[in-house]
């Protein structure tokens, strides 16, 4: 049985040199959805059990025929509920979506995974239209971090069932979608990699949209480089190669690489052990040789007044959702429809004048970072707080603002992100983020590897 952290380039390697099978691979992750001491009910809303067989069997063949095949073919990989899969209702982890036609053809995404041989494992369970941080689902239930998973902690969200089919082994790569963290945060409380991409990287086409300004499609996976190849399929761009000789190859740490370490905003209200795991994965590369500057953006303060009426995203999914809320609201988790209903606060011009402001910030923000290879923030400031903790309104508030609130900075700015584990191995989890500005996704993906490399 291939191990949960198995990662792409590995898993081609196996299948090349014939020591594994695809169908021992789908099989492997079938048995680990299966399990009944699993979280495989709860991770995903729909598996493709024999299709994804058939389509094992069919790669295994063309390998012992000689044919010419994607190094990835016939590795398994799950799919967010969001994506359209032809045959399946993309239901978007809602309840209200459930009698809708079934999708006609594979959307872009999807297709494009195909296409690379990736052999669709099934859908995953998420936060119901993307919409919050915590990865809750009253409609599936919520899956259960890998985490102290005794005490039923959050797998962050809104790609909750995603980040847990990776940590479980229940597939070795997974699609997800990023409006304001949704990949990076529950990568970061399941200990796994998670990679938003600059938004205009990946076509949207085929997901169901929260915020058409601020949605972006990405991966998470077992490693940075994981991410950097299903990232390459994604975007129809080749992947960065991995520097030869480690993480100094090339002077990347040895005194050419220049970090950028945010020190205010995002540090609020943070936990002793998010930081000491911060604070130590800084030391780490400072101690390597990286070049490290302490930032203060006082322009991060605006955030809070700019979004005060709910943002891009409360406008935007109620300009979607206000007609079937109009009819059908308690059909939709309470939670999410008042996040979608606070877009009745914004007016057009609200509406335009947010966009305003975001340019305003994007040209002032970049010009102040334009000069760092990558930008240095803890992913979220606490740890995976117990679902149980969540049943109040305003703790569920109050925590799902703090999950959110670092991460999303990124999407606002338009640029690209990724959360790599900083904790001590059998601790609880801790993500740290590194970002870029807009485009410069693939030195982005080649410090993160060598960040991640210098991290182990």
């Amino acid at each position: 049985m291939a191990s949960p952290t198995s990662t792409l380039t590995h898993l081609a390697a196996e299948l090349a040199a014939g020591r594994t099978t695809s169908r021992a691979l789908v099989s492997d992750c079938l048995t680990r959805i299966d399990s009944p001491v699993g979280e495989g009910a709860r991770a995903f809303i729909k598996v493709h059990a024999q299709v994804a067989l058939a389509q094992a069997d069919l790669h295994d063949q063309m390998r012992r025929q000689g044919a010419a095949v994607s190094p990835y073919a016939g590795i398994p990989i799950s799919i967010k509920d969001l994506f359209d899969i032809a045959g399946d209702t993309t239901t978007a982890g809602s309840a209200v979506l459930r009698g809708e036609p079934p999708a006609t053809r594979d959307g872009p995404s999807v297709a494009r995974l195909r296409a690379a041989g990736f052999v669709v494992i099934g859908r995953t369970n998420m936060t119901e239209f993307a919409f919050s941080g915590l990865g809750l689902n009253p409609h599936y239930d919520t899956p259960r971090n890998p985490w102290d998973r005794a005490k039923g902690r959050i797998p962050g969200g809104s790609s909750s069932g995603a980040a847990v089919s990776v940590a479980d082994g229940m597939a070795f790569g997974a699609l997800g979608t990023d409006t304001g963290g949704s990949c990076r945060i529950p990568a970061a409380v399941c200990g796994i990699v998670g990679f938003k991409p600059t938004a205009s990287r990946v076509p949207l086409q085929g997901a169901y949209p929260l915020s058409s300004s601020l949605d972006s499609i990405g991966p998470l996976a077992a490693s940075v480089n994981c991410c950097a190849i299903v990232d390459a399929v994604l975007s129809g761009s080749a992947p960065p190669a991995p520097a030869a000789g480690g993480p100094l190859a090339g002077g990347l740490l040895a005194g050419s690489l220049r970090l950028g370490v945010l020190t205010n905003y995002v540090t609020d209200g943070i936990d002793a052990a998010v930081a000491a795991n911060f604070e130590g994965a800084v030391r780490k590369l400072s101690n390597a040789g990286a070049r490290l500057t302490n930032v203060s953006l006082t322009e991060l303060s605006e955030l809070p007044q700019i979004n005060s009426k709910g943002g891009l995203p409360a406008a935007e999914a109620y300009a979607r959702h206000r007609a079937r809320l109009a009819t059908d609201a308690a059909r939709y988790d309470p939670r999410v429809a008042s996040r979608i209903l606070r877009g009745r606060e914004q007016d057009a011009a609200d509406y335009i004048e947010v966009h305003r402001r975001r340019a305003d910030f994007i040209e002032r923000v970049s010009r102040r970072l334009e000069f760092f290879d990558a930008v240095l923030m803890p992913t979220v400031p606490i740890l995976a707080p117990a679902i149980a903790e969540l049943t109040t309104e305003d703790a569920y508030i109050r925590t799902n603002a703090l999950m959110l609130r670092n991460p999303s900075i990124v999407n606002f700015l338009d640029g690209c992100a990724i959360s790599i584990p900083c904790h001590e191995p059998g601790s609880a989890p801790v993500g740290l983020s590194l970002f870029g500005l807009r485009n410069t996704d693939h030195r982005l993906l080649a410090v993160a590897a060598a960040v991640e490399e210098c991290l182990r």
